[in-house]
């Protein structure tokens, strides 16, 4: 039995994610918001000068998890700041089981009080996937408050063979029109449609603002037994982890 103290904890005391706003024609959530015009210009049109850098990456539908340190300790945590392991759902369990096969990666990779947060693509939501790498893909490394920057990320992550989302342009603003066209082959081995993509301002080295873009013909979670009626659907062999 898991002690109630233990299961309403959040190590971080807080989200281990928050949101991300919509461009402009974006398909909006429950929730959800637009990003500021003039921000939405710089991702998409016009930089505001030779200091700004735009990388544009794959979107990936699946459960937005993270992983943290924390007194040298590794803890497996949802999109809320929980403890994984304390999830009523049963991929986030899975996912708890992956970070404790991987747990020195996790530990060589992070910092004390750093926290990686990616994609857990282990149970298909709107998409399916024929994964040709692991489920866990990770999109930011966060040091307190701070995200690092894309190259400062990109480098750590791959000493340790982690997966990126699959990266569509770096450089100058790319427009949705342009991102579609990118999009049309997933670099994750989507089997339909890929939901849209991340848009990452950087400015002097470090991040400015995150944006995004939702296809308005992508539907959530229509995998998942509430709606078809039928099992879960596993993007990956899930055997090794029922335990």
């Amino acid at each position: 039995m898991i002690n109630l103290l233990v299961k309403s904890r959040k190590p971080l005391g807080k989200k281990a994610y928050g949101s991300i706003p919509h461009l402009p024609g974006s398909r909006l959530g429950p929730g959800d918001s637009h990003i500021d015009p003039g921000q939405a210009i710089i991702a998409t049109h016009k930089k505001r000068d030779r200091h700004d850098l735009i990388i544009v990456q794959e979107k990936l539908d699946g459960s937005n998890v993270a992983v943290a340190k924390i007194n040298g300790e590794i803890h497996a945590l949802s999109r809320a700041g929980y403890l994984a392991v304390t999830s009523p759902f049963l991929q986030h369990h899975y996912f708890a089981v992956w970070v404790k096969e991987n747990e020195s990666r996790f530990s060589n990779l992070l910092k004390e009080n750093e926290r990686i947060c990616g994609e857990w693509l282990a149970l298909a939501h709107g998409t399916r996937y024929n994964l040709t790498h692991e489920p866990f893909v990770p999109f930011d490394l966060i040091t307190g408050i701070e995200r690092v920057n894309y190259e400062t990320f990109e480098k750590r992550v791959s000493e340790y063979d982690f997966t990126i989302p699959h990266l569509l342009s770096i450089g100058d603003p790319l427009p949705i029109e342009g991102m579609m066209e990118k999009i049309e082959t997933s670099g994750h081995g989507a089997l339909e449609a890929v939901e849209g993509a991340i848009w990452r301002i950087e400015r002097r080295g470090k991040v400015d603002f995150l944006t995004k873009f939702v296809r308005h013909d992508k539907q959530d979670g229509k995998y998942f037994p509430e709606i078809t009626g039928k099992e879960d659907v596993w993007n990956v062999d899930v055997r090794r982890w029922k335990g």
